[in-house]
């Protein structure tokens, strides 16, 4: 992480130091190289991200990596069975159809594959006991990682956890 000093100042991004020089009718563009930026007085320097930032950051991609699995397709009796919202929908308004035609009753349902299974209520119950069994390990091993990234005393740490450790 950059950080740029001016006038005894600190700026943690190069717009603020924009801003700033451009209150002192110096105007640069975002993309000005460090040599320039020295050459008007400015002093670039690395600087380590705090490590809350670097865990705030991991525990946000670690929820976007559950949240993606947890509508992925599933699989139940040799198939993959898509599972986002609409699927959901689709699904509950099966069972109930169904659940109405009595015992025995079936429908063909076109997989996340493009193939043909025929169901029934009991089947698309299944799917949908598949997928809640499948959102406890996601969220299990979730707060596991995060409880790891929590834990970490340095960048190198976090960025090595993932929800598999």
């Amino acid at each position: 992480m950059k950080t740029y000093t001016y006038m005894e100042e600190n700026y943690s991004n190069i717009y603020d130091l924009a801003e700033a020089l451009a209150k002192e009718g110096v105007f640069i563009p975002l993309s000005l190289a460090e040599a320039d930026l020295e050459e008007l007085g400015v002093n670039v320097a690395e600087t380590e991200e705090p490590i809350e930032n670097v865990k705030q950051r991991k525990i946000v991609e670690l929820k976007r990596q559950r949240d993606v699995a947890e509508v992925e397709p599933v699989e139940y009796g040799g198939y993959l069975y898509d599972y986002d919202s609409q699927a959901r929908d689709r699904i509950a308004a099966a069972i109930i159809a169904l659940d109405v035609q009595g015992d025995g009753a079936k429908i063909s349902w076109t997989t996340a594959d493009n193939e043909d299974a025929v169901v029934t209520a009991q089947d698309l119950r299944m799917i949908i006991a598949s997928v809640a069994a499948r959102s406890n390990k996601l969220h299990t091993a979730y707060r596991a990682a995060k409880a790891q990234v929590e834990a970490a005393s340095t960048a190198e740490e976090v960025e090595a956890i993932t929800m598999n450790n």
